[in-house]
């Protein structure tokens, strides 16, 4: 495995209920990216299929109005099928450009939507998916939760990978189990672009002693529709989210970003060996941790809403698939 990779961040915004230009759009940020040399490009949560910001698709406590309705069915025809037509157009860029790629969409399981990260590597595979366990507030009316069985952290030619989507990343657990998994490029698609964000992916790093690459968007009125019902309102010219993407050393030092108010993509250098020369004197599931005092268990497996099973079998004796993460499993 090379010591040193460029990396990218990618901040821009998704063209709202328009998935093909919304790809089309991804498409060409990879190819830009890869131009100045990047071997990893990292898109915001909900690029394919859309953030819905300022949308509150005509909920209020015990009532959904037929506009909001209507609103949810133009959002549910954004989301993409996992895998489908549009991931194999992303495996086939990154196979052509020779880079992975990890980048948020909204993905559609019959007929539920789910915040997912994908992740492709320059041999045109999709090698797999994580979908965000937690929607925050108003996500939870419009996004289904994820389970345990899509907490990958992929061994890949670049560094041990993953991804942790928004707020998810104020989960601490969920941090401790990715640190178990021993993630080294930890991967941070948000739509939080609050100046908080910024040093709470700098606290991330220094803990788990691993690289940090947080991408939001920067979305305008314009990129939406002219009946897009924000609560922010119809000049093209709002800003609906302002950014804050960011790359993050294992010491907590920003090596590009934060950066605010515009398009951009923010490229970094990273040397894999500063996680082992951070993690000398930090390691927190390994030699910081104290297992005679803390453990975590971790549930990876699927948990259905239906599960068959054929009348003539006799059903297993029920039992959790958990996977313990100590300090000597990797």
């Amino acid at each position: 495995m090379p010591q040193t990779l460029r990396a990218a961040v990618v901040q821009a915004g998704s063209l709202m209920f328009d998935t093909p230009g919304t790809l089309r759009k991804a498409v060409a940020l990879a190819e830009d990216a890869a131009a100045r040399q990047a071997r990893l490009i990292v898109f915001p949560e909900a690029f394919i299929g859309g953030y819905p910001k300022g949308l509150d698709f005509g909920s209020v406590i015990g009532g959904r109005t037929p506009a909001g309705r209507e609103d949810y069915r133009r959002y549910a025809d954004s989301a993409i099928a996992v895998p489908g037509p549009e991931t194999e157009v992303l495996a086939a860029t990154a196979q052509r450009l020779g880079v992975h790629i990890v980048i948020g969409v909204i993905e559609k399981d019959g007929a539920t939507l789910y915040c997912t990260a994908l992740f492709f590597d320059p041999t045109g595979h999709l090698l797999g998916k994580h979908r965000k366990l937690m929607p925050t507030a108003g996500e939870r009316l419009i996004w289904g939760y994820g389970d345990g069985s899509t907490l990958p952290v992929f061994d890949t030619d670049i560094g041990r990978l993953g991804a942790v989507i928004c707020w998810e990343n104020y989960m601490p657990a969920m941090r401790m189990a990715m640190y178990a998994k021993g993630i080294q490029l930890y991967c941070a698609p948000t739509a939080d672009n609050r100046p908080s964000w910024a040093p709470s992916m700098q606290h991330i790093a220094v803990e788990g002693r691993c690289f940090v690459l947080s991408a939001c968007q920067y979305l305008v009125r314009a990129d939406c529709p002219a009946d897009y019902a924000a609560v922010q309102g119809n000049d093209p010219a709002t800003v609906l989210m302002t950014g804050g993407s960011c790359i993050v050393n294992p010491f907590g030092e920003f090596l590009a970003g934060p950066v605010f108010d515009r398009n951009d993509i923010l490229i970094a250098d990273i040397d894999l060996a500063e996680i082992t020369r951070g993690k000398y004197d930090f390691d927190a599931t390994g030699h910081y941790a104290r297992p005679d005092i803390f453990r975590l268990t971790v549930n990876e497996s699927h948990t259905p809403a239906v599960e068959f099973r054929p009348h003539d079998v006799t059903p297993p004796t029920p039992s959790l698939a958990t996977s313990t993460l100590t300090p000597d499993t990797p």
